[in-house]
């Protein structure tokens, strides 16, 4: 063995052992995330369904017209979000569409010096009225 190759293997070592780790924060941290996406994503869902609650009665009875009332969505859906932590903040009624966008904070479960310990979450849905 030269002499000049000692203590290499274990800088190698060190270095596969930051790198292993580092995945790890990764896969971990997204993983988190993703989950965090779906129950957003589920709670989006919900809201957009319970804003297609918001028909205008008015105007379905007498004109025969599948309209939602823009006031009575927004009361739904904030209503319908209320327990979580989530913000509405989009909000479009076009007739008998609905469409919205949450956000939540959501910590990360793992936090490296000099990253960030949270981040936000995003999720978005839509639902239609049609007659039959």
């Amino acid at each position: 063995m030269r002499s000049d190759e000692r203590g290499t293997v274990t800088v190698m070592s060190i270095g596969f052992m930051l790198l292993l780790g580092l995945l790890t924060v990764v896969v971990v941290n997204a993983s988190a995330a993703f989950l965090q996406r779906q129950e957003l994503n589920n709670l989006a869902d919900g809201a957009a369904l319970a804003a297609a609650d918001g028909l205008d009665a008015a105007a379905y009875y007498e004109r025969r017209e599948v309209v939602l009332d823009e006031s009575g969505v927004r009361a739904l859906v904030l209503d319908h979000i209320a327990d979580s932590e989530a913000a509405l903040t989009e909000l479009s009624v076009e007739a008998d569409r609905v469409r919205l966008r949450l956000e939540r904070p959501m910590d990360l479960p793992l936090v490296p010096p000099g990253w960030r310990s949270q981040t936000v979450v995003v999720a978005d849905a839509a639902a239609w009225l049609r007659r039959r």
